[in-house]
Parts: structure tokens; C-alpha cells; sequence
């Protein structure tokens, strides 16, 4: 298979490849699904023949994204991903307990979540509380 791709639309094929491993893998051990591993590897392999070395690392014979790729933003374009999705998913589940047998009602939890969106967007975390 051949696929033609600009110098930039190759660029960014890393990066998608990178989060997708990043978000299957990273969380894992000795579970990890070497078949994604493997194609990062393949795909980040091109970068030699492609003018793109320094994103590149040999580690015991194998291709990794370098120290400059992974220090490159990347990693603040995953966090932001996580961050929205940890504010929706703690909205809802709030949303969901706060309207307990009525959060079929789609408009109310809708309304629900969104004022608890609206407190993250303005304070994050910092007026949340835990009674234990």
C-alpha cells in the first residue's frame, strides 16, 4: 500500500498516530496492544527517509518518537484533550446524581451539566468538595 502525503500532512499523521497509541497505551503495563506499538513504530520510521531524524530515536534496535518530538507540544495538545474531557465527564456524572431517577429527563440534565460547566470554565476544581 502506498499512501502520497505532503511533508505536512505527514507531520500531522505522526501526530495522530502518536495520541491514538498515546491514549491506548499510556495508562498500561505489561497490557499493552503491541499491534498499535508496531505501527507507530513503522509510521515514525519513515521519518529518516523523509528529512524529519531528529523526531526519531533508536532505543534496543527499535524506532521511537525522540526527547524534541514528545517535548514538542504534543503532549499539551493531549492534555487539553484530557482536561475537556475530564470537565465533561465529571459535569455529567454530577449532573446524573443530582437529578437521580429524573436524569432521563434530557433537558433538565442537559441544564444541569451546563451550570456545572460553567463553574469549571470559571474556577476549575478549586470550589469542589468532598464529604467523606
Amino acid at each position: 500500500m502506498n499512501i502520497d502525503l505532503t511533508e505536512k500532512e505527514f507531520r500531522r499523521l505522526l501526530d495522530l498516530v502518536y495520541i491514538g497509541n498515546w491514549i491506548l497505551n499510556s495508562t498500561r503495563t505489561t497490557d499493552r496492544f503491541e499491534d498499535y506499538d508496531i505501527v507507530q513504530e513503522k509510521i515514525f520510521s519513515l521519518c529518516a527517509k523523509n528529512g524529519m531524524k531528529s523526531l526519531i530515536q533508536l532505543w534496543h534496535g527499535h524506532v521511537f518518537p525522540s526527547r524534541a518530538y514528545e517535548d514538542g507540544g504534543i503532549h499539551e495538545a493531549i492534555a487539553d484533550y484530557e482536561d475537556a474531557v475530564f470537565f465533561d465527564i465529571l459535569a455529567e456524572e454530577l449532573a446524573r446524581r443530582d437529578l437521580g431517577e429524573d436524569c432521563d429527563d434530557l433537558a433538565a440534565l442537559t441544564s444541569r451539566m451546563d451550570e456545572y460547566m460553567d463553574e469549571f470554565e470559571a474556577n476549575g476544581v478549586e470550589n469542589l468538595t468532598l464529604d467523606v
